[in-house]
């Protein structure tokens, strides 16, 4: 029998990509915890990028992700 497929919400794979980005964690660690193999760990790191999620640092002086959101909106409306 096959075995089931997990499903990860976008904040889940914000949480994971966080987790590794700015926790240092390596991806060995993760993909062992959440049962994942790397190179879907990989897959996922990959096409976050290409859609242009960002990972938004915490802490004092980071920009929150609305301001981000509405920067990239703006400069889509601006073109348009």
């Amino acid at each position: 029998m096959k075995k089931q497929r997990k499903h990860y919400t976008p904040e889940d794979k914000v949480a994971i990509l966080r987790r590794h980005l700015l926790n240092k964690e390596p991806i060995s660690k993760l993909c062992d915890e959440l049962g994942l193999q790397r190179t879907v760990f990989s897959a996922g790191r990959r096409s976050s990028s290409r859609t242009g999620v960002c990972i938004p640092a915490e802490g004092p002086g980071s920009h929150s992700v609305e301001q981000e959101r509405i920067a990239y909106m703006e400069k889509k409306f601006g073109e348009l």
